[in-house]
């Protein structure tokens, strides 16, 4: 199933170019969920229909989908039915725990949001909707804003390597010997339940990961040109390159006409068309589609007004395989080092950080960071120097003579 996750700068038109780019999907004979992460008036009053404000579970975070026109669904994702249900099984799942710490469980009307509630719920949603993926041909979701996204995006990753952490695969061994330690400790030792917790966690992690990571999977960017707008969607392209995620257009949304005899709204839109210019530029180099929408005069309300969007807001096929975007570059024979190549488009040199840690080396983009695995040959050797080239961050690495396999 194809999906395409859409994003933007706050306030750039995200939910009109994400329902505008299903309704174009739909009338081009895909059956197309749109699933919005919004819960305010905006995605209802875009479709010109209702969304239920809550529903669903900890498996399908979502009401029923309600149709919006032939072919075309739309759902919003129901973060708090997701928390109180996931909340309540951790409950019955940590009985004995609670048991032990002589604590009462929180009854469900107690149970109330906490903070990242939102970003658990719409992963579980992307789950849900490629385990369902046979009702669907498009999956097209309304993101928070671009830099929220990123760190969404993220976080499947990161949770997992803290479950890893916490509780590494050797240390599920001592399960086996809880019975003896119950009895030696003369109290109850966690139960199954909680190893079992885990587990379940860790897959649901990996198959989340599995959706974002999938071919069919990109983003698409939304851009009202302008200066802090453009400034902002940089940083937020460097995340997503840093994160792996493809991005297939760039939508420049809200565009104002030229020409006006206004000299207020003539200046408006000439500020609007540099800007623009310079988004095109930068993205265009990169193999980036660019796609225009025009203002309408007015906020879009309604089918009506989406079906106007919708030629320029028409999803793109797959950009091909993703594959591994980082590579390695032998240059041994003639510089004696490796280079690590880490494409990152529209990086600031000072916005940069590199840590080496071991066998990991710690990349940060301006406010986003991750931790990346070295590939094995470059374990073997220690951090020579970086430099940000063409987009890319080109780390440097010169063979650890106490490591490196010397030749007779």
């Amino acid at each position: 199933m194809r999906t395409v996750l859409v994003t933007g700068p706050g306030g750039a038109g995200r939910t009109t170019v994400a329902a505008a780019t299903a309704l174009a999907a739909a009338r081009a004979g895909r059956r197309t969920l749109l699933l919005t992460c919004d819960r305010g008036p905006a995605p209802d009053a875009v479709l010109g229909t209702v969304l239920p404000a809550e529903g669903g579970d900890e498996r399908t975070p979502w009401a029923p989908p309600v149709q919006a026109a032939p072919g075309l669904w739309a759902a919003r994702v129901g973060t708090g039915e997701h928390f109180r249900a996931l909340a309540g099984d951790l409950q019955d799942r940590g009985t004995s725990l609670f048991d032990l710490l002589g604590a009462a469980p929180l009854d469900p009307e107690e149970l109330t949001e906490l903070p990242g509630a939102e970003q658990l719920a719409a992963l579980a949603a992307l789950r849900a909707a490629h385990a369902d993926a046979g009702a669907w041909d498009l999956l097209v979701v309304d993101m928070p804003p671009a830099h929220e996204t990123v760190r969404l995006l993220a976080l499947p990753e990161q949770l997992d390597r803290y479950l890893r952490r916490l509780l590494p695969p050797e240390r599920q061994a001592a399960r086996a010997l809880r019975p003896m330690l119950a009895q030696l400790a003369g109290v109850p030792m966690p139960t199954q339940k909680v190893y079992e917790t885990v587990e379940r966690w860790q897959r649901e992690l990996a198959a989340v990961r599995r959706v974002i990571e999938a071919d069919g999977t990109t983003v698409r960017l939304v851009a009202e040109p302008g200066p802090l707008g453009n400034d902002v969607l940089r940083t937020a392209r460097a995340g997503l390159a840093l994160q792996g995620c493809r991005i297939d257009s760039l939508v420049a949304n809200r565009l104002l006409p030229t020409g006006s005899a206004d000299p207020w709204l003539a200046a408006l839109a000439d500020e609007q068309r540099t800007a623009h210019q310079a988004l095109c530029e930068e993205f265009l180099a990169d193999g980036v589609t660019v796609r225009d929408l025009p203002h309408l005069g007015r906020a879009p309300r309604g089918t009506a007004d989406l079906a106007a969007l919708a030629a320029g807001a028409a999803p793109t096929e797959a950009v091909g395989p993703g594959g591994d975007p980082w590579t390695v570059e032998d240059r041994l024979a003639d510089d004696g080092m490796l280079i690590w190549r880490l494409p990152l488009p529209g990086a600031d040199r000072d916005g940069l950080g590199l840590v080496r840690r071991g066998d990991e080396l710690v990349v940060g983009v301006g406010p986003f960071r991750r931790v990346l695995p070295l590939p094995s040959a470059l374990r073997r050797c220690g951090v020579a120097g970086a430099g940000l080239r063409d987009g890319a961050l080109c780390v440097r690495f010169l063979p650890d003579p106490d490591l490196w396999p010397r030749t007779p």
